[in-house]
Formats: structure tokens, sequence, C-alpha cells
């Protein structure tokens, strides 16, 4: 582990607590951390204790980390909410920005000063669809670009989600459960309406590893998140209508109760079908 990825993971755990409106005395359970962020539990260690010195968290014996007090908005200005994100998000998706592009060029096309461009290929770096050159080069992992692939993906994840419920060894983990369940309702309670689209892609779609991570499979999960990995940026086109996403967060709060009563055939019949409706109502979005 190097004192980079810890500083890394920190930010990363400080725009959750924005992005999820954590506040004083919540749980952040170190795991569920590392799950999200697709880390071990060592350098998330690191990473609460680097922003418990700060006093954004703090560590109670025996218990674990817990929320403080909300990260500055300054630290976390520039993810997630700078026009520039949804611009680079609609060129790559149109084909009008390349694989590889120098930040010269993006300067040119976007209109943007070097350390703004800078500061939001950070972010997309983090979230794992670019990566530097050498020199100031920028190059652009593979994504989904069609509406037959993303129906393809979604496919896909009805049967690796599904399959993952119905695995023997399926154990859902509390305090993660009573996270993802809180999340739901945040967004329930205005969270859907303010938080810029990545925020919204990163809860639901963290919400779904989760389920899957509880079968114990890793080649479950490992496939489940590079599918989300590639279907990221198409599905910011869905999420730019919102007025489905009530309906979301209802049907994730009752898979919750499900799996938390233990009834796991209703479960993965009623996740096949929220996936298939959801599939039937945002593919029209993103063609």
């Amino acid at each position: 582990m190097t004192e980079r990825l810890a500083d890394r993971i920190a930010r990363q755990i400080a725009d959750h607590i924005r992005i999820e409106g954590l506040g004083e005395g919540d749980h952040l359970a170190a795991q569920a951390l590392a799950n999200r962020f697709r880390v071990s539990r060592a350098p998330v260690t690191a990473a609460l204790k680097a922003l418990a010195a700060a006093g954004i968290v703090e560590a109670q014996a025996n218990r674990g980390f817990f929320v403080r007090r909300a990260p500055d908005d300054a630290a976390a200005a520039g993810q997630g909410d700078d026009p520039l994100y949804g611009a680079i998000v609609e060129a790559r998706l149109s084909g009008a920005l390349p694989d590889r592009a120098s930040e010269n060029e993006m300067m040119r096309r976007f209109g943007a000063t070097r350390a703004r461009l800078q500061r939001v290929l950070a972010q997309i770096a983090e979230e794992g669809w670019v990566e530097r050159l050498p020199g100031h080069g920028w190059m652009f992992l593979a994504t989904l670009h069609t509406a037959e692939a993303y129906e393809q993906a979604y496919r896909f994840r009805a049967t690796i989600e599904t399959e993952a419920l119905l695995q023997p060894g399926y154990r859902f983990v509390s305090a993660e459960l009573e996270e993802l369940r809180a999340g739901q309702r945040r967004l329930l309670e205005g969270g859907i309406a303010s938080l810029p689209r990545a925020g919204l892609y990163e809860i639901n779609a963290g919400l779904h590893e989760t389920l899957v991570a509880w079968s114990g499979n890793r080649f479950f999960l490992d496939a489940i998140r590079r599918v989300n990995r590639l279907r990221r940026l198409i599905e910011f086109r869905a999420i730019a209508d919102r007025a489905r996403l009530d309906q979301q967060c209802r049907e994730h709060l009752a898979l919750l109760d499900l799996i938390e009563r233990g009834d796991m055939l209703l479960a993965a019949d009623f996740l096949r079908r929220h996936i298939g409706q959801a599939l039937d109502q945002k593919v029209g979005l993103v063609e």
C-alpha cells in the first residue's frame, strides 16, 4: 500500500460522505468501503485514520469509525458538478472525442483551462475510464456506446446478479445492508433531485455490487464491476431523466427487505424483474 493510494481513498471517502449526505454519528463500515472502492481493508483503514486526524471522522474503540462532520465544500469542489464533466461524457458517447487526446486538444475543444481540465480528468481517472499517458496525453478506456450493447449488458447483469442471490453461501452483512437502506432513503428524501449524475450512479451501482459481493463469489463480483465500469458513461444519458428514480429506490428498499428476511427465491425473481423493467424504461433514452 502506498501513501498515494491511502490519500486517494481518503478523498473518495470524503466524497462518499458528501454525496450520501452522511451526518454526525453515521457509521463508516470499513469492509463496505473496501468493496465500494475495490481495494483491501488496509488502505481504507489508513484513509479513515487520516480523515480522523483531519477531524472529519472519529474512531471509537471496538466500534469502528463514525462521521464527525461533513467535509469542507472546498475540498469537494469539482467532483461531479462541473459541466465540463458532462461535456466530456457526451463527446465520448458521440465519438467526437477520440480514444487518445492531448490536454491541449481538449482545452481547445471544451474551452477549459488546464487546471480545470486536469481536475476533471483526475476524477474520471479515479472512476476508471481514462488513464494518463506520458507527457500531457490521456487515453480513454473502452465503454459501452450503443443501445444494443447497453441492452446486452443489462441482460448479462440480470443473469449474474440473480444467480448470485441463489448461491448456497449467500450471507448479507447487517451493517452494510443498513448503509444501503439509508442511502436509498436519503435519495428519496431529496438526493434524487440534488445529487450530480455521477453521485447517483455510484450509489445505485454500489448497491448492486454489494448484493453480488454477499454471494462470496469473487468471479461474479469482478464481472459485475467490469460491466458497471463499461456502462457508466451511457448510463448518464438515462440518469438525465430522474423521473423514474423514485420508483427505482423503492424497489431497492423492497429487495433489501426480501434479502433480510431470507426469501432468496422471491428476491432473485424480484431482482430479475427489477433489472428487466429498468432496461425497458431506459433503453430508449440511450439510443
